[in-house]
């Protein structure tokens, strides 16, 4: 099935957060949301599809020479560049994401970084993926299952050559997703650590105690410093809040964001909580360790000794160093055992992961990561897109740092209340996100399209040139 693509446009809001929110080497206060909508035709019929992401800065490049705002400059240009690549294409949607890729993001970088440049690829991907199910009245799910989008892991890893959509896709999808709450190293964990300038009168939760009771928390996601000493107190103290709580059984995974220099540091981190009772009993419920060291080193063979001796005490996953189509691969060859899927990576880039996963048949393994991910385009694409892949739990932390749907038009969030009742709730005067003994509803997976059925407000947003011409982010340090 082929798609045309007239135009891609963009649009974009900035939101507020409720609460200072830290991310890498950068505390926010605001960012915005960038949203893309393609104009295509499919089987003759004239339609729309539309995709959206949190610009969230020193994630995507972490140089801290540059402001929250130059980071988000650069993410803009991203999707003006990858717009230009998609428009007046004519194919399948496999094979224009392809020679988009290729000329984006495997061929001349226009940053030099390869997460900045896949961003825009990977939005107007997300877009065009959702006017194709549109054009055929088809779900996510359907649509890859039938090969409508002609999807094909071998053109991109020779070794997954033959599989298909509908020999990747999770069958039966799963209903729900266990929500994993991110555990900052700045965040409050008991209400007695809520700073006076941080109270809120709105209702919702600001202690990590306070999470667990309201939303049944079940499943974290703890952050590493690189410090083993600190960071072990932390953890250790987490646990004890964790236990108080009465959470049985929990869930832990632990993120290093690029942060420990070599593995001995992190090693040093595990003997330490093994000395501990309370880091016993993270160490009790740790799945796997995310991102230990700097991307730039993360591939290197010279480190594969390191590497493996590591992942004897816990299984490696790669984030940040997911920044090419055979990245996963090449990690897996010197001993790490995980990739993140996140949306801004790419969709087609995350299927063809599952694959190879498939074909090794090895215990590898794909898990959701995305902290920022907010109503309602971001949250409700990535949901569809990890039930497709039948992830288990998810990094769910946005609901907590912004104030529900107040980050889209009051009509929209009105009408994805209605057009979402399982997955949004009203809570005084505010809707926020509906979460239920620790998970998140995934019936959004069922919707035409690419996983939302109500309409976007696109004039409620503002032209790229005004949001980077207004003064946002002065307050972001």
């Amino acid at each position: 099935m082929e798609i045309e693509i007239h135009a891609v446009d963009f649009a974009a809001s900035v939101c507020q957060t409720r609460l200072p929110f830290r991310f890498g080497i950068v505390t926010l206060t605001e960012a915005p949301v960038l949203l893309a909508r393609v104009r295509a035709r499919v089987e003759g019929r004239e339609v729309e599809g539309w995709s959206g992401d949190l610009c969230v800065p020193k994630w995507f490049e972490k140089d801290p020479r540059k402001s929250a705002r130059d980071d988000v400059a650069s993410l803009f240009r991203s999707a003006r560049r990858a717009a230009t690549a998609y428009t007046g294409s004519i194919g399948t949607p496999f094979s224009i994401w392809h020679v988009a890729d290729r000329r984006c993001v495997e061929g001349n970088l226009a940053s030099g970084i390869r997460l900045v440049d896949g961003f825009g690829v990977a939005l107007v991907e997300r877009a065009m993926i959702d006017a194709t199910c549109r054009g055929v009245d088809r779900s996510f799910r359907d649509a890859l299952s039938e090969d409508v989008f002609g999807f094909e892991p071998g053109l991109l890893l020779p070794q997954t050559e033959g599989l298909r959509g509908r020999d990747i896709i999770a069958t039966p999808g799963p209903e729900s997703v266990l929500l994993r709450h991110t555990v900052g190293g700045l965040d409050p964990l008991r209400l007695a650590d809520v700073k006076a300038e941080d109270i809120r009168e709105d209702g919702h939760p600001i202690a990590l105690e306070e999470d667990i009771r309201r939303f049944g928390l079940r499943a974290f996601k703890l952050k590493a410093s690189g410090e083993p000493e600190a960071d072990a107190d932390r953890l250790c103290e987490i646990a004890q809040v964790v236990d108080e709580c009465g959470v049985v059984a929990p869930v832990y995974t632990l993120d290093a964001n690029e942060s420990f220099k070599n593995t001995a540091g992190i090693h040093d981190l595990l003997d330490r909580l093994e000395a501990r009772e309370e880091g016993r009993r993270i160490l009790a419920g740790l799945t796997y360790l995310e991102q230990p060291l700097p991307r730039i080193k993360t591939l290197d063979p010279s480190t594969e000794a390191d590497i493996r001796a590591l992942s004897g005490r816990v299984d490696l996953l790669i984030d940040e160093a997911d920044d090419c189509i055979d990245a996963f691969d090449r990690a897996l060859n010197i001993g790490y055992r995980g990739v993140s899927v996140k949306n801004c990576k790419g969709v087609f880039r995350a299927l063809t992961n599952r694959a190879l996963c498939i074909v090794r048949g090895d215990g590898t393994f794909q898990t959701s990561e995305d902290l920022t991910n907010l109503p309602m385009l971001p949250l409700q694409q990535d949901l569809t897109t990890l039930a497709a892949l039948g992830l288990t739990h998810s990094e769910r932390n946005g609901h907590h740092f912004f104030p529900g749907l107040d980050v889209i038009p009051p009509q929209e969030a009105e009408v994805a209340l209605a057009a979402h009742p399982d997955l949004y709730e009203r809570r005084g005067d505010r809707i926020v996100l509906r979460i239920e003994a620790g998970s998140l509803s995934l019936a959004c997976q069922d919707s035409i399209g690419f996983g939302y059925d109500a309409p976007v407000d696109w004039a409620a947003r503002q032209d790229l040139a005004v949001i980077e011409a207004g003064g946002w982010g002065e307050r972001s340090r």
